[in-house]
């Protein structure tokens, strides 16, 4: 598929960048695919014997780091 040089500049859509097509009411769109951050990628990937209050409630004291 060919984009016009002037609507790539404007949309800063760059050569070998992906795009992502969706039909919506009749009409094509498309938006810049944007990788998601590599801490993103990770999160969740690390086991905790704790849940989520109890490991926040520990970050959050203040005790806890002395």
């Amino acid at each position: 598929m060919t984009i016009p040089k002037e609507l790539r500049e404007r949309l800063g859509i760059r050569a070998g960048q992906i795009l992502e097509f969706e039909e919506r009411g009749g009409k094509l769109t498309l938006s810049k695919w944007m990788p998601r951050s590599p801490v993103d990628e990770l999160y969740g990937v690390l086991p905790s014997e704790q849940c989520t209050d109890e490991l926040i409630e520990e970050l959050r004291d203040p005790e806890a780091c002395s």
